[in-house]
């Protein structure tokens, strides 16, 4: 829990200053970081403390093409 609290921290300054994390533009870095951080809180880590990081992750959700990752696989059977 430390090193998370220590990343997003890291992330919450960056954010604080920038859209995004490189060239403050969208990127592959953005998408990287996102799989991890929009579901921080699942693992008891409270993003209350951090309103850049909770910004930034609206701001990827809002990105053109944005596909959510809580999607469920059908299973095989009730694809045919």
């Amino acid at each position: 829990m430390e090193n998370g609290y220590r990343a997003l921290a890291v992330m919450e300054m960056h954010l604080a200053k920038h859209n995004f994390f490189v060239d403050n533009r969208f990127t592959i870095a953005d998408i990287a970081l996102y799989g991890f951080a929009h579901v921080a809180h699942q693992c008891d880590f409270d993003l209350g403390r951090y309103p850049a990081v909770r910004d930034w992750l609206d701001r990827v959700a809002a990105e053109p093409g944005y596909v959510p990752m809580d999607w469920q696989r059908q299973p095989l059977e009730a694809a045919q």
